[in-house]
């Protein structure tokens, strides 16, 4: 399971091919339900990748959370 701000590493990804093979962190605050058909948002991917939604097992945890500092 992850947590959002977790790194990881795209193995396959359905929704766009061209980010296999890169890294980018989890968005969702909270598991994915039936709006994104049980897949995790990854965003940070690269300039020319937007946000992908990925299922769990195309992907695989490469870091720890990232925490953001609260104002």
């Amino acid at each position: 399971m992850f947590v959002a701000g977790d790194k990881v590493l795209i193995v396959a990804c359905a929704d766009d091919p061209r980010a296999v093979g890169r890294t980018g962190r989890i968005v969702d605050q909270v598991p994915p339900g039936s709006l994104t058909a049980g897949r995790w948002t990854v965003a940070g991917i690269g300039l020319l990748i937007g946000p992908v939604l990925c299922h769990g097992h195309e992907l695989r945890k490469t870091g720890p959370l990232i925490r953001t500092p609260q104002v």
